[in-house]
């Protein structure tokens, strides 16, 4: 039977005690609707509750709800219960709780998530085995994790996704990552010593589909645009000078995104999500579309990437080429007009500019 999670806004005055006798009502009636009431999360603070269900539809969900206490969700979406314990850490009540009369659980579901990604773009798309460095860095990132309370929610050669309850947990575990990695990356590999790491915050619902497909698309997007290689958002700075007496961040370790710049990430790559492909896109439309001067453009963008808009846009379609090569796509003249290049010729020579390695040796060598 499927899982799903839902959202409850929580009104002025409602606390964790009256979200536990909500859920009490849940469990009374839920055979009603088969449904089982698996667990829940409530944040006074933020006036949020979650709670997590197996149900036969989202229908048998609202109704039971409606019958139990009447709070029907503002949003409903399913979930993997695999997934939901990598982000959360349970999908049943904790132990602690169970043998109680009722059932308080004063535990947020807001999570800070952290997105590593190592080495070149290239690498990351053809790793296939870990070699020496990998298991070293791999071995060093895994202890760094479990000493700072991180959950693995997905990992690979190249990247981690990790989700922390504490944001102290997790700046002070990046920190360590970002020193550690010059000791385990080879001296005379200049592509295996990048490292980039990436914090962002937020709840497990939105208006998205996924759970924590907001965050995780900010932290994503940081990770692989925004030049400095260790990147928070605002939010993430304000909680951990707020959990830590108003310590500051250190501007010159980490770079925090101002709000109107993670709207203006937002909003970039939203945009160039949608047009990348065309052919005769050019940065005069690009500025347009946001809203801004060519020279408002040139400067929003260049602190941002360290790129100028031409060598941004042509650097996104390079990356969308070499994983349809890497995914094999169509053949270098399909994969050059399908990412809004005008000959073959010359994507070639972008690509080997890029990359180091011409399109065609590309698919010899790392394509079986």
């Amino acid at each position: 039977m499927p899982i799903y999670l839902d959202l409850h806004e929580m009104p002025d005055g409602v606390t964790a005690e009256h979200v536990a006798e909500m859920h009490q009502a849940d469990l009374h009636v839920e055979h009603k609707y088969n449904c089982r009431g698996l667990t829940y999360w409530c944040d006074e603070k933020r006036q949020t509750a979650f709670c997590l269900i197996e149900a036969p539809n989202k229908k048998a969900l609202e109704n039971l709800h409606a019958e139990a206490h009447g709070d029907i969700p503002l949003r409903i979406i399913e979930v993997d219960g695999t997934i939901v314990e990598s982000f959360l850490g349970r999908i049943e009540d904790p132990e602690k709780s169970k043998n109680t009369k009722l059932n308080i659980i004063n535990d947020p579901a807001f999570r800070v998530l952290m997105v590593i990604e190592t080495s070149n773009y290239l690498n990351r798309l053809e790793a296939n085995q870990f070699t020496l460095f990998t298991q070293k860095f791999h071995n060093n990132v895994s202890k760094t994790l479990k000493k700072f309370n991180g959950r693995v929610v997905k990992k690979d050669n190249n990247s981690y996704l990790v989700s922390f309850k504490s944001v102290t947990d997790a700046i002070l575990c990046a920190l360590k990552i970002q020193f550690q990695f010059k000791y385990v990356t080879p001296k005379f590999d200049p592509a295996s010593r990048i490292l980039n790491i990436a914090l962002s915050s937020g709840i497990p619902i939105t208006n998205k589909d996924n759970i924590f497909e907001d965050t995780i698309t900010l932290a994503s997007r940081m990770c692989d645009i925004v030049k400095e290689q260790l990147v928070i958002t605002n939010e993430v700075k304000l909680l951990y000078e707020s959990e830590n007496r108003n310590a500051t961040i250190d501007n010159k370790l980490i770079k925090t995104l101002r709000p109107n710049e993670e709207k203006f990430l937002t909003q970039l790559i939203d945009f160039i999500e949608q047009v990348w492909s065309k052919p005769n896109f050019n940065v005069n439309d690009f500025s347009k579309a946001l809203g801004l001067s060519k020279s408002q453009l040139y400067r929003k963008l260049t602190n941002l990437t360290g790129q100028s808009p031409n060598n941004f846009l042509r650097e996104f379609k390079l990356h969308k080429a070499l994983k349809l090569l890497h995914n094999q796509n169509g053949n270098i003249s399909e994969v050059a007009f399908e990412t809004g290049f005008n000959s073959p010729a010359y994507f070639s020579k972008c690509f080997y500019n890029k990359y180091g390695i011409l399109p065609s040796k590309y698919i010899q060598q790392h394509i079986v």
